[in-house]
């Protein structure tokens, strides 16, 4: 039997009473914000601005584990470090209503980061060293480490049992992703044993707001503890000159606050590969969302898993070329 979807029931009055069930009021104007993984509305109220209110993806985080997500981002935001922390309502962070879990916080604005922009970056650099500061004082309790085993082997073995890679192409992508993660394991080795911090994640440039006053960085649902370039690499782009560039000029507001382990450059192809293992997976776990569909059109075709091994063979190729230089 067809599980039903996990959104299926939270129409748009269902949000509104949840939200006036810890004792919000809203007027009844509901917008729905781009999000895949969870569903995010923005709700206007009788009183005061609109607020922002995340229902939970059922069942992939504990309540603890998402308790530990806003108390690094409440940690952050008493450090006056630029984040959207879940707003304390009704004397808690997390709420439950009719089986859906869900945050508010406050609503704030912005637009994408120029990331071709040396003093953009530089000037995210600086926060995500401050973020990094404080993400290096503790350990996580409950959020899982960024590690090869959950990031590449668990999601490529899901995958290869889910017959969802089409047989004529299945040789070839499971040879690409078996040589994709010797190399990422090479690539570790190499490294050494490097320190796991709290992490934003996913720090890429749609969760990175910016404003004149300049960027806030929303979105800490997928915050684990793992190697500090973690947070950096998905700020860089182009060939590999480009991504020099820019890294530089990262690092140069990034360790006003926090030192980088130059070790930790042997890794940025190996996250990217298995970032790339891992959102595949991602995908076809979540198809019986009726968004996911209708985002990803292409994914499940042939063309797609081609240009899968494609990518894996070029990420297997800059995996050999060892780690990026800077000064």
């Amino acid at each position: 039997m067809q599980q039903p979807a996990p959104y299926s029931g939270l129409t748009p009055d269902r949000a509104l009473d949840a939200l006036a069930s810890i004792g919000l009021r809203p007027d009844g104007r509901l917008l729905a914000l781009a999000s895949y993984e969870n569903r995010v509305y923005q709700a206007w109220m009788e009183e005061g601005p609109p607020l922002v209110a995340k229902f939970y993806r059922p069942a992939r985080w504990s309540d603890a584990q998402i308790l530990e997500e806003h108390a690094f981002a409440g940690e952050l935001a008493e450090r006056e470090i630029p984040v959207v922390a879940p707003l304390a309502l009704a004397g808690a962070t997390l709420h439950a209503f009719e089986g859906y879990r869900f945050a508010v916080f406050p609503r704030r604005g912005g637009r994408a980061p120029e990331l071709e922009d040396p003093q953009t970056l530089e000037w995210i650099g600086r926060f995500v060293g401050r973020i990094h500061a404080v993400g290096a004082t503790r350990p996580f309790h409950e959020r899982p480490a960024l590690d090869i085993e959950s990031y590449g082997v668990e999601p490529r073995e899901w995958l290869l049992a889910s017959g969802l890679v089409p047989a004529e192409l299945l040789e070839s992508w499971t040879s690409a992703t078996a040589l994709a993660l010797e190399g990422a394991r090479r690539c570790h080795a190499a490294a050494g044993e490097v320190k796991r911090i709290r992490l934003h994640g996913d720090c890429h440039g749609g969760n990175v707001l910016w404003t004149d006053a300049g960027p806030h960085f929303v979105d800490f649902d997928d915050c684990r503890s793992g190697p500090a370039v973690q947070d950096l690499w998905m700020l860089l782009s182009g060939d590999r000159g480009s991504m020099v560039r820019q890294l530089g000029h990262v690092l140069e507001g990034y360790e006003s606050f926090s030192e980088l382990d130059r070790r930790e450059l042997l890794l940025v192809e190996a996250l990217r590969t298995l970032r790339l293992i891992h959102y595949s997976a991602w995908i076809a776990r979540r198809w019986d969302d009726p968004a996911f569909p209708a985002a990803f059109p292409w994914f499940g075709t042939q063309r797609y898993w081609q240009d899968r091994i494609l990518e894996l063979r070029e990420q297997i190729a800059a995996m050999e070329e060892g780690p990026l230089q800077v000064s």
